[in-house]
């Protein structure tokens, strides 16, 4: 039974399911941030930046 004991693999698998879920999140994010990085879209993120600026009461 000293299969039962090795722990060998166990860091590399944890390292496996965090950098996969970095990637699930960096997809993610790129898809619903993809018409900013589109250049056929009227979106502009300086002018949403200040918008919400200027919404902040001072």
């Amino acid at each position: 039974m000293e299969f039962l004991k090795d722990e060998g693999g166990q860091g590399a698998a944890e390292y496996i399911l965090l950098f996969g879920g970095v990637i699930v999140i960096a997809i993610a994010a790129l898809l619903i941030y993809r018409a900013y990085f589109s250049s056929n879209s009227n979106l502009n993120a300086a002018q949403d930046v200040n918008t919400v600026r200027s919404s902040i009461p001072s």
